[in-house]
């Protein structure tokens, strides 16, 4: 018999591309691996990505040949020494639960580097072959958004050289973005892949278009996700927003560290036409996509940030409504190469937004159709699955 080991923080009913990425590929393991010798351990936590959403969840569950087991962490509020302290309780609970268990591949996807750090802790003690797939680049992005001297001179320093170790002892590491490519060169002697994030048919259900007929409603942009420093929300939203009112109103869906600045930022501008809203489920969120005029994205003005690319794409490409990007770098390559539809501005910059906005509006005056139907075939979630699924197992 053989056995993998799957460690991933964030898994469904979690709100997050964390639990979006990998609750979809366990499910094409377990395609992949049923009636065969292979059983696979899922240890990941109880959902905790937004304390202001709470979802029933079960702390063991089996299904075929996959047990996945939930850890319940403390919640926290995006923070890095709550993050860092919820982590503490997920790493140390999963080191005593594999003590005694014998793997064969340790697969871990990371965005936050202490899930890769944990597997690689426990492929050495296993002598097992280590799988990283990569979704941030940890180090590298709390020098870019820390104003902390001791994080940016201390901690990110301390984290880089323990990134390297995992790097240098992987066999196989995917990078979610290829604009992480050049932070790799020469640091690893591991096998590469690029598998991204993928397009969820779900949100095909969004795709209704509103009645252009009346031009008297006052249209509306939304945003649903993460509402950090990486989003810079606060630093674009309310001057926008004054400037718009009357005309537009934003809808923003979501929680994070940053939310507290950017409601007292609002308060500041004296903005009545932005209304911030709590997590939501996902069928929830797709019926305010279905309301929406414009889709918003947003990155900080940091230099890391050149190098993501947000899964937030991929779920509103699928839309086929004006996405209003301001982003930088190869978020804002991979859009214009890829998907239609996009009106790109620099982050953070009120005037390049206003001027898309009159783009969009062009766009729509002129009746043309947005079509990502080719997009959507060549990112689809399930093959992109398909093609991992027999990557990870091709180390067995």
């Amino acid at each position: 018999m053989k056995r993998i080991l799957y460690l991933t923080f964030y898994f469904r009913p979690d709100l997050c591309a964390g639990s979006f990425r990998n609750s979809p590929l366990v499910d094409e393991l377990i395609n992949q691996t049923k009636n065969t010798d292979i059983e696979i351990d899922v240890l990941t936590t109880s959902p905790n990505r937004y304390s202001t959403f709470r979802e029933e969840f079960k702390v063991r569950e089996k299904i075929d040949n996959v047990t996945i087991e939930r850890i319940v962490v403390p919640s926290h509020e995006s923070g890095i020494s709550d993050q860092i302290f919820s982590f503490k309780t997920y790493f140390f609970e999963t080191l005593k639960r594999t003590k005694n268990r014998k793997y064969d591949l340790i697969f871990a996807s990371s965005s936050r580097f202490f899930t890769s750090y944990l597997g690689y802790w426990i492929a050495k003690r296993n002598n097992a072959p280590l799988y990283v797939d990569i979704r941030d680049l940890f180090s590298e992005t709390l020098r870019g958004i820390s104003d902390n001297w001791l994080i940016k001179n201390v901690l990110a320093p301390v984290i880089a050289s323990r990134e390297r170790k995992i790097h240098q002892y992987a066999s196989h590491i995917n990078l979610i973005s290829e604009g992480f490519k050049q932070s790799f060169q020469d640091k690893s002697i591991a096998v590469f892949s690029f598998f991204t994030h993928g397009v969820d048919p779900v949100f095909k259900k969004a795709q209704s278009k509103k009645d252009d007929s009346n031009h008297d409603y006052i249209k509306k942009i939304v945003y649903a996700g993460n509402i950090g420093d990486g989003q810079g929300l606060h630093k674009i939203i309310p001057e926008a927003a004054k400037q718009l009112d009357g005309f537009y109103s934003f809808t923003l869906i979501g929680d994070g560290g940053a939310r507290k600045k950017l409601e007292n930022s609002l308060q500041e501008f004296d903005v009545k036409n932005v209304e911030v809203l709590d997590p939501v489920s996902r069928d929830e969120v797709i019926e305010e996509y279905k309301k929406a005029d414009i889709l918003f994205i947003h990155l900080n003005d940091l230099q890391v940030f050149r190098k993501v690319l947000p899964s937030k794409i991929f779920e509103l490409a699928i839309v086929e409504k004006p996405i209003l990007a301001g982003v930088q770098g190869y978020a804002r390559k991979f859009l214009r190469e890829n998907v239609d539809g996009s009106f790109l501005f620099d982050p953070g910059d009120v005037e390049g937004l206003l001027q898309q906005i009159r783009e969009i509006e062009k766009f729509s005056d002129e009746k043309l159709e947005i079509d990502n139907s080719g997009f959507s075939k060549e990112f689809d979630r399930k093959e992109i699955n398909k093609k991992m699924a027999r990557s990870i197992l091709s180390y067995l």
